[in-house]
């Protein structure tokens, strides 16, 4: 798998892609550009691994509902000028896939934002979309799950998704983005050379 071809195929979707060594890197180019404004953050492992939160929040305003009141954050993450998460997935033919519980981190990435930016580490990437689907929903889905202790099958048996119907599912939403949502003024991915989230 190639990040070269991922980004090939993300710039022909309408995509901003840069290309970084290190989540470090990412974060820093992040410092960098991003001064006086309203950040929202969805839900990311990604994101929490890189303190985006702390080191944005010094020069910004930011809202993270895994850092604040919940429904106060969502609502004010929505509504914020940049989204900032990452993706369950992402095929090397340029599509990227989330899953959501909630519905706030996919809502926000198709419609809201002027610019939002998906920081994605080489661990997500796929051959094809139909690998990524499957990456999404049998390795970031019950990971997740597990991550937040619920009461399902994929975050107690084997790693892989059930389609269960629990009342804790946490794989409510399914989100594929073919390419830049036309009323995102400007959709960036940060392709990062290392592993990061799940």
């Amino acid at each position: 798998m190639s990040l070269e071809t991922a980004e090939q195929s993300l710039r022909e979707r309408g995509f901003t892609v840069r290309r970084f060594e290190t989540g470090g890197q990412a974060a820093q180019y992040l410092e960098e550009t991003l001064h006086g404004c309203t950040i929202g953050f969805g839900g990311s492992r990604t994101a929490e691994e890189l303190g985006l939160f702390e080191r944005l929040g010094r020069d910004n305003t930011v809202f993270w509902h895994w850092k604040q009141d919940f429904d106060e954050a969502c609502r004010s993450a929505a509504g914020a000028r940049v989204y900032i998460t990452s993706a369950n997935a992402l095929a090397e033919t340029g599509e990227l896939i989330n899953i959501d519980g909630y519905g706030n981190r996919v809502s926000a990435t198709a419609y809201g934002p002027e610019r939002v930016i998906f920081v994605i580490g080489k661990n997500k990437l796929a051959p094809t979309f139909e690998q990524a689907l499957r990456r999404a929903r049998n390795v970031a889905g019950p990971l997740n799950a597990r991550r937040l202790h619920k009461k399902t099958p994929c975050a107690t048996g084997p790693l892989r998704c059930y389609d269960c119907r629990s009342p804790e599912r946490c794989c409510r939403a399914l989100m594929v983005l073919w390419g830049r949502p036309t009323a995102i003024g400007e959709a960036e991915v940060l392709l990062v050379n290392e592993e990061l989230g799940f």
